[in-house]
């Protein structure tokens, strides 16, 4: 019923359509995602750690919205584009939304440190996740694409 109530605003917001597919909108947010992962080493080289664990969890997000771009789903939530990762292309959300607690400590909260490990780790994470998503979408057709929308428009039409 939480999970409902979620999505329902966010549909009645306008913070969750379906559009048409864009291929334009993927490769931008993929720009944009490569863009971050290479703030994030940037910042990581230059020992501002809190900041490029930041910058990996966003390049994790935006590659997230590449795919849902792709697939013609405009979602302004992170939450619930991670949930559709799942929900609708049936692949594992754990990496980003682990990244996504990570960043939302370290961003927000003074009693958490970061270590260059963890900033290093997570970088390592966010390319091998990049990667996966990039993988995905360029073995999708065309079909798929319109089978991952209506499985979309299924699961926001029934909450």
């Amino acid at each position: 019923m939480k999970e409902t109530d979620f999505f329902t605003k966010l549909c009645n917001e306008s913070k969750l359509i379906l559009v048409e597919p864009s291929e334009e909108m993927k490769s931008t947010y993929f720009k944009k995602s490569e863009s971050y992962m290479v703030s994030a080493r940037i910042l990581l080289d230059n020992s501002r750690l809190e900041e490029s664990v930041s910058m990996a969890y966003y390049s994790m997000y935006y590659s997230l919205q590449a795919l849902l771009f792709k697939t013609g789903i405009k979602c302004e939530n992170h939450s619930a584009a991670i949930i559709l990762l799942k929900e609708v292309f049936g692949l594992n959300p754990s990496e980003i939304s682990s990244a996504k607690k990570e960043r939302i400590d370290k961003q927000y909260y003074v009693t958490f440190s970061v270590s260059r490990k963890d900033a290093e780790d997570l970088i390592s994470i966010a390319q091998r996740s990049n990667s996966g998503i990039l993988n995905f979408l360029d073995r999708l057709n065309m079909e798929e694409v319109r089978n991952f929308r209506n499985k979309a428009e299924n699961f926001l039409n029934g909450v």
